[in-house]
C-alpha cells in the first residue's frame, strides 16, 4: 500500500486516538459533518441533508466524474441495525459530559493499593490494570427516561452552573420553598435560572449514566449531604463488599472512581 490511511476522528476509536495523539484536533474540537439524524451537515455542502448511507452512490458518481474512483465493489458483511426501527446505527461522536478521571489516575492506584482484596491477583492484576489504563469517564446519557444531572447553562455554555440541593435550585429559581418534590425530567426541565448577565439557564438535555448512580450508593443510601451526616463518616468507607469478578469493571470501580474524587478513600 501506500503508507497512507485518511482519518475520520468523529467516526472511530482508532482516528480518534492517532488525531488526539499527533495534536491535529483537541477533544473539544472534533470536526463532525454527520448531524444527529445521520445526514450531512452544511460543511458537505454537496449532500447537505442527505443521510450518509443514501449519499454513497452519489458520492461515488462524483468521484468518478472527477477521474478519482479507482474501484467500486460492493462487500456483504455483518452491520448494526437499531432493534427497534431496523435502520443501520452510525458509530459516531457525540458531546458529553464526563469525570475527569484521567488527572487523578495516580490516586486511584494508591487507594487501591490500600484496599485488601480476595482474591489477592485481583488486585495486582486486573484491577489495577484497568484503572491504570482507565479512561476520562462519560457519565451523561442521550434519553428520557434517567437522572437528570443537574446543570443549568445558558445557550453558549458560557455561564455554567451545577446545583447541589433541591434547596439551591428553588433558590436560584426563586421558587417557594418547598415546590420542588419531584427530580424527574417532566418536573424540572421547565425550571430556568437567571444567570449573572441576565440571560436564561436551562437544564442540560442529558441524564446520568445509571452506573454513576451505583457508584454514589454509600452516599445516595443514607441521603448524605443532607442527613445521617455522622453515621456515614463513622461507617465510610465500608468494611466489605461482595460482587461477582465483572464488576471490577462496573460496580468495584465506580465506587472506587467518586469516593476516591470526593473523599480520596
Amino acid at each position: 500500500g501506500t503508507g497512507i490511511v485518511h482519518q475520520a476522528p468523529a467516526f472511530g476509536e482508532d482516528d480518534f486516538r492517532v488525531c488526539l495523539k499527533h495534536e491535529i484536533m483537541s477533544k473539544r474540537d472534533v470536526a463532525c459533518p454527520v448531524d444527529a439524524n445521520g445526514c450531512f451537515t452544511d460543511e458537505v455542502p454537496d449532500y447537505v441533508g442527505q443521510n450518509v448511507k443514501a449519499a454513497d452512490e452519489a458520492i461515488c458518481d462524483k468521484l468518478k466524474a472527477d477521474g478519482r474512483l479507482i474501484s467500486k465493489a460492493k462487500y456483504l458483511h455483518s452491520y448494526p441495525f437499531c432493534w427497534r426501527s431496523e435502520t443501520p446505527l452510525i458509530y459516531k461522536t457525540v458531546p458529553s459530559w464526563f469525570v475527569a478521571v484521567e488527572t487523578f489516575k495516580d490516586k486511584l492506584l494508591k487507594n487501591n493499593a490500600d484496599t485488601y482484596w480476595v482474591p489477592n491477583f485481583v488486585k495486582e492484576g486486573r484491577f489495577h490494570n484497568w484503572l491504570a489504563d482507565a479512561r476520562d469517564w462519560a457519565v451523561s446519557r442521550n434519553r428520557f427516561w434517567g437522572t437528570p444531572i443537574p446543570i443549568w447553562a445558558n445557550e453558549e455554555m458560557t455561564e455554567v452552573v451545577c446545583i447541589g440541593s433541591v434547596a439551591e435550585l428553588e433558590e436560584k429559581a426563586n421558587l417557594p420553598k418547598g415546590s420542588v418534590s419531584d427530580l424527574h425530567r417532566e418536573s424540572i426541565d421547565n425550571i430556568v435560572i437567571k444567570g449573572k448577565d441576565g440571560s436564561v439557564l436551562k437544564r442540560i438535555d442529558e441524564v446520568f449514566d445509571c452506573w454513576f448512580e451505583s457508584g454514589s450508593m454509600p452516599y445516595a443510601q443514607k441521603h448524605y449531604p443532607f442527613e445521617n451526616k455522622e453515621r456515614f463518616e463513622k461507617t465510610f468507607p465500608a468494611d466489605f463488599i461482595a460482587e461477582g469478578l465483572d464488576q471490577t469493571r462496573g460496580w468495584f470501580y465506580t465506587l472506587m472512581v467518586l469516593s476516591t474524587c470526593l473523599f480520596d478513600k
